[in-house]
């Protein structure tokens, strides 16, 4: 059986548990924006969650019971479960429904959800001082994703204020969110015990294989990556937008039909 369940693998599930109700409450919030009907509306929520907590599960049975814990294959599979939902994700952000969706959530929640980071990287650091993780997964090694959790608070609030530079702010702030998470990530797979390790410290970078750590890269880095994905997709859709109404008044055009 592999899993974890110290004090520290209780809190990672707690947070991801709280990480999902809080991303559904959103959606369920942001629709109501977008879409008149109820039922329409619940129906999209229901299944979101249901999704959403059907991968959780697949995850723990897999991971309780070794699967993820081979790493004589080639991607590791911890790997599998972080790329896995990255399809889902683009098809949403870049669909046209997806991209109007978006323009009706507020700007600043997308940003102020990356807030999470911080307490992930402070559990991350327990590992470490417990010996369970190596240190170049930890903000005292080469991991610098808790400068996202940080930041994401005074961004998402600038964000709010709508002032002129700060969709310029925001898509700065994500792509160098993107590129931490990226760092950490080859980090990650270069920690753990394969025929490429670079990272010969002790521990290899396993526990991450076992539940409820495998929630981690299953889960919580999914969910980083698509705020920002969506994140990105919104403010850009938005600059675009502005940028084609300005040229269109120019030339006294009246279609602004860009969805």
């Amino acid at each position: 059986m592999k899993s974890d369940l110290s004090a520290n693998g209780i809190l990672l599930l707690l947070l991801t548990l709280v990480c999902v109700i809080l991303a559904v409450t959103g959606l369920s919030a942001a629709l109501k924006m977008t879409i008149g009907e109820v039922s329409r509306r619940r129906k999209i929520v229901f299944v979101t969650t249901v999704a959403i907590f059907t991968w959780m599960i697949i995850l723990a049975v897999l991971s309780v019971n070794g699967f993820f814990a081979d790493f004589s294959k080639l991607p590791p599979r911890p790997a599998l479960a972080i790329l896995l939902p990255l399809p889902v994700v683009l098809l949403v952000a870049f669909s046209k429904k997806g991209t109007r969706f978006l323009q009706s959530v507020p700007r600043q929640w997308l940003v102020l959800m990356q807030s999470f980071r911080i307490i992930v990287e402070i559990l991350l650091w327990f590992a470490f001082i417990t010996g369970k993780l190596p240190a170049q997964m930890t903000f005292e090694g080469r991991n610098f994703d808790v400068i996202t959790g940080i930041l994401a608070l005074p961004v998402g609030y600038l964000l709010s204020k709508e002032k002129s530079y700060s969709s310029r702010l925001g898509i700065f702030y994500n792509a160098v969110g993107l590129l931490f998470l990226l760092n950490i990530l080859v980090v990650a797979v270069l920690s753990m015990p394969t025929t490429f390790r670079y990272f010969m410290n002790e521990p290899s970078n396993t526990l991450v294989a076992q539940f409820p750590f495998i929630l981690l890269p299953g889960v919580l880095v999914p969910l980083a990556y698509s705020l920002h994905i969506f994140s990105l997709r919104q403010l850009l859709a938005k600059n675009k937008s502005k940028d084609f109404y300005h040229q269109d008044c120019k030339t006294g055009g009246t279609d602004l039909g860009f969805a």
